[in-house]
């Protein structure tokens, strides 16, 4: 059957509309509002009366900005956060819980405060200036090897360096900026993506020298879960490069041993927070590097994937989109696990481009939100792509990508952009309800797991709405 003409689908809907008594406008209304992500969801009583507050909030917040000229989804997010913080809006996003953040760099999902102020204070750490104007750390004892790394001063031991300084804290604060894209005039101070994705990609290295220690390594992976556990979220899937864990005396781990690692600390998380579902980790490849090299990283995810089955989830590519492989590119090494009949989930990056024809037929079909206004890839969110995804009730995860990189944690200022920005005046409760559920729907769990993750959520989802209520009394 050939589609209706335009005309045709009107004179339906007309006749439709006169049927019921209702508006052509009111009942496009409606159908328009019933295709967005979460439309077709059914409100519980006191559902429906946190969210008249909810949105009473959301208008109060939109006609201060309109006053003001200050709203922060179309601000960068560097500038945004302050405001995003004295938002009575956030408050309450930030206590609701989440489930699921499927779209997290192992690096960059702790705050830098804690790197900072305690792994850089343990004993035996040194620390080279570069060239460039940043640093990197290295922990050893006696000392590290000689060389010190290419364009880098000699290793210095930090304690004794901090010893010398007049003031500390300015220092340590000095080590917060190397360690985040934060600065106060974004705009001239990143003027191309290129420029952007150097000094990211260089905060990693910086990074990895304090939290490829050991004892750094399973320390700040803890702290990383309970620092997402008490901003409301339930269970996370970690991307991991897996590069290799040291020791004091230059001894290193293997891949296979992170892995294990892993999942270690997230069971002894999990023992400690019984209403935490848990972490799975996606081993990655950078996708600029050779193509035999990532050829023998999918071969080792596959090793990995039947060493740890409940932990490893699948294999992903990350790096600068524009300056790596595309997939098409790789479809050779991609089908190696088909090829043999080995089943490895696939989560790609796939649109974190200024080039949209690239490869976004390729992306997941869960889309991985997070701050492209920083990666200058959308100044205003409002003008997002996911707008309109939204808007047809696409399946969505809110996802925080890089937190500490943008000086960040957690997950609620992503929901804020998308809840203010991204979904517009449409958006309510039934959306956040929605993307939450998704999260879990769209996870790597398995069915039983999904199920038991689900029970957690919705008691907490429902503790959540009672506390609200109780909360508005003068509204309810």
């Amino acid at each position: 059957m050939k589609p209706k003409a335009d005309w045709q689908v009107l004179l339906v809907l007309s006749l439709v509309s006169l049927c019921l008594s209702i508006p052509l406008r009111d009942f496009l209304m409606e159908e328009e509002n019933a295709r967005r992500t979460g439309g077709n969801l059914v409100l519980g009583k006191l559902e429906e009366q946190v969210n008249k507050k909810l949105i009473s909030l959301k208008e109060a917040e939109v006609a201060k900005a309109r006053k003001s000229g200050y709203f922060p989804p179309s601000m960068h997010f560097f500038k945004a956060k302050g405001l995003i913080e004295q938002s009575a809006v956030f408050s309450i996003l930030k206590r609701m819980p989440k489930g699921a953040v499927l779209h997290l760099h192992d690096y960059a999902m702790l705050s830098v405060d804690w790197l900072v102020h305690n792994a850089t204070y343990l004993p035996d750490c040194y620390i080279c200036f570069t060239r460039m104007g940043t640093v990197q750390f290295r922990f050893a004892k006696p000392h590290p090897p000689s060389p010190a790394p290419q364009n880098c001063s000699e290793w210095m031991l930090l304690e004794t360096y901090r010893k010398q300084l007049h003031n500390v804290s300015e220092f340590d604060n000095s080590l917060l900026r190397n360690l985040t894209l934060v600065t106060d005039n974004p705009e001239l101070t990143y003027l191309t993506q290129a420029s952007i994705w150097r000094r990211f990609e260089n905060i990693f290295v910086t990074a990895s020298g304090l939290i490829c220690y050991a004892p750094v390594f399973k320390a700040y992976f803890y702290q990383g879960l309970l620092e997402l556990y008490e901003d409301n979220v339930q269970y996370v899937e970690i991307r991991a490069l897996l590069p290799p864990v040291y020791e004091l005396d230059g001894t290193e781990y293997n891949k296979s041993w992170s892995v294990a690692t892993y999942q270690e600390v997230t069971r002894q998380f999990v023992k400690d927070h019984p209403d935490f579902i848990g972490a799975k980790i996606i081993f990655t490849a950078h996708r600029k590097q050779n193509i035999n090299v990532i050829e023998k990283a999918i071969f080792k995810a596959m090793e990995l994937r039947i060493t740890f089955p409940d932990t490893l989830a699948g294999f992903d590519l990350v790096g600068y989109e524009d300056e790596g492989h595309s997939l098409w590119e790789l479809k050779d090494a991609l089908t190696i696990p088909s090829s043999r009949g080995f089943k490895l989930p696939y989560f790609f990056h796939a649109g974190e481009t200024g080039h949209f024809e690239r490869e976004t037929h390729c992306v997941e079909e869960v889309l991985a939100l997070h701050f492209w206004k920083v990666l200058l890839l959308v100044s205003d969110l409002r003008n997002h792509p996911a707008a309109e995804l939204l808007a047809e009730g696409y399946p969505m995860v809110v996802s925080s990508d890089d937190p500490s990189v943008f000086g960040s944690k957690g997950v609620s200022y992503d929901f804020y952009e998308v809840f203010m920005g991204i979904g517009g005046m449409s958006t309510d409760l039934r959306t956040l309800k929605q993307l939450c559920l998704d999260s879990l729907k769209y996870s790597s769990l398995l069915p039983e797991e999904k199920a038991q993750a689900k029970q957690v959520w919705q008691k907490k989802w429902d503790q959540f709405i009672a506390d609200l209520s109780n909360a508005f009394p003068k509204v309810l």
